[in-house]
């Protein structure tokens, strides 16, 4: 079993022993036993015991609603009440207000895109209103509805959301949460009719109930906006379903049979969702996914499955080929969603090209997995890289750190962004 390396933490947040991540028990991730696979060998290391399944949220946030109380929830609440009054007596009122802010409107409804629409081109009297209509690049995508009812989870220092919905997927049949962020060049108004590139962003560990890339503190959103400001990032559209259908087994983002529909889930419902809420793109050139571990394994596999939907994908510290127990009896199924057989497959028939950019700590296993992979399948239409985070671990923070040294500016390179309106 693997033992979980001590995370990086900011000085005013209790330490890793003392609150550790949920689904963990000294250090540990026990994964529950299949019923009726007990003949089963252990896995090698993959999707099970992953590091920090939700990361402590900073302080200032309002943790998820679903699951059992958090340990410590109670001494964070005195702890922050007792920050707030220190900082009003000894007059920081204005730092007392910044860190209130960023949990202020938590709960609250949030609508995405506020710019109003453009004015309708003139038409005779009488006649229906033109709607409004993307200009320039015709593989911008208007969102199609219908819209989703979005409540905040957190708010960013540059005052952009993060928000949450439960999306019904019409094609999976499964049920789940979804959190969304848009950056802040989504409402300026030059880009009203200009699609986003969208970056899905998986998790490690079970996924569920919750994402932990929603957490303001690994600091994806801010990487991405940074990025911007600085050139080397497109600003991406980050959707971050649940990865799992429950925290008991692990699904492999696929559709295994008798289970819930977690591929369908992944390539078709959350995409669609996207489209409903946002403006995008009609071609794969503006999708992308991200994932660590176990989500680096979903968001690969599925681009590979998937390429003329799907463009790229950062895969950190994830595995290679699939090994959920569910998969017993069903070996067909289980070649189809191997990212080996599903790599082979597109050389040979000289498929779209794919980019896959791997990320792996200097202080982490697995680097052979994905040296191995590059050497007999990154060729042809399967383009890979492999990216080394000096002294990174297994965890978001060092993966983040990553996309920051150059892997968000690797996949913006990839994708296409939004235009300005001209004039």
């Amino acid at each position: 079993m693997h033992q979980y390396p001590q995370r990086p933490r900011p000085d005013d947040q209790p330490s890793y022993e003392e609150y550790p991540p949920r689904g963990q028990g000294q250090g540990r991730y026990e994964q529950p036993q299949h019923q009726g696979y007990q003949e089963q060998q252990p896995h090698t290391q993959h999707h099970h015991p992953h590091p920090h399944p939700h990361p402590h949220p900073q302080y200032g946030e309002q943790p998820p609603a679903e699951g059992p109380p958090r340990p410590g929830r109670s001494r964070r609440r005195i702890w922050i009440g007792a920050v707030v009054a220190l900082a009003l007596l000894l007059g920081g009122g204005g730092f007392a207000a910044w860190k209130l802010d960023w949990f202020s409107g938590n709960g609250e409804a949030v609508s995405f895109g506020k710019t109003p629409p453009p004015a309708p081109e003139k038409s005779e009297p009488g006649s229906p209103a033109t709607p409004a209509k993307p200009s320039g690049d015709p593989d911008v995508l208007m969102p199609t509805g219908p819209k989703s009812d979005f409540k905040q989870t957190t708010k960013l220092d540059d005052g952009t959301i993060i928000a949450k919905t439960r999306l019904a997927g019409a094609k999976s049949g499964f049920e789940g949460d979804v959190w969304v962020w848009a950056p802040k060049e989504y409402d300026d108004p030059k880009y009203a009719k200009s699609g986003f590139p969208v970056l899905i962003a998986l998790p490690g560990g079970n996924g569920f109930p919750a994402n932990y890339w929603s957490d303001r503190s690994l600091g994806l959103q801010k990487a991405i906006s940074d990025g911007v400001q600085a050139g080397t990032s497109l600003p991406f559209i980050v959707i971050m379903p649940v990865l799992n259908p429950d925290a008991k087994y692990y699904y492999d983002g696929s559709d295994i049979p008798g289970q819930a529909k977690m591929g369908t889930w992944m390539a078709e419902d959350v995409p669609d969702f996207a489209k409903a809420n946002f403006r995008t793109y009609k071609s794969r050139d503006g999708w992308a996914f991200m994932g660590s571990s176990s989500g680096a394994f979903v968001g690969m596999k599925t681009v590979l499955q998937h390429p003329d939907k799907f463009k790229a994908v950062i895969a950190s510290g994830g595995e290679i080929v699939p090994d959920s127990p569910l998969w017993k009896g069903h070996q067909a199924e289980m070649d189809a969603n191997n990212p080996e057989k599903l790599a082979k497959k597109l050389i040979d028939t000289n498929g779209p090209e794919v980019y896959i950019n791997f990320q792996i700590g200097t202080k982490e296993t697995g680097k052979e997995r994905m040296t191995k992979f590059v050497q007999q399948y990154g060729k042809g239409p399967v383009k890979t890289t492999i990216r080394d985070i000096q002294n990174g671990e297994h965890n978001g923070w060092h993966y983040v750190r990553g996309m920051k040294e150059g892997s968000l500016e690797w996949v913006s390179k990839v994708l296409k962004g939004p235009k300005p309106e001209a004039g």
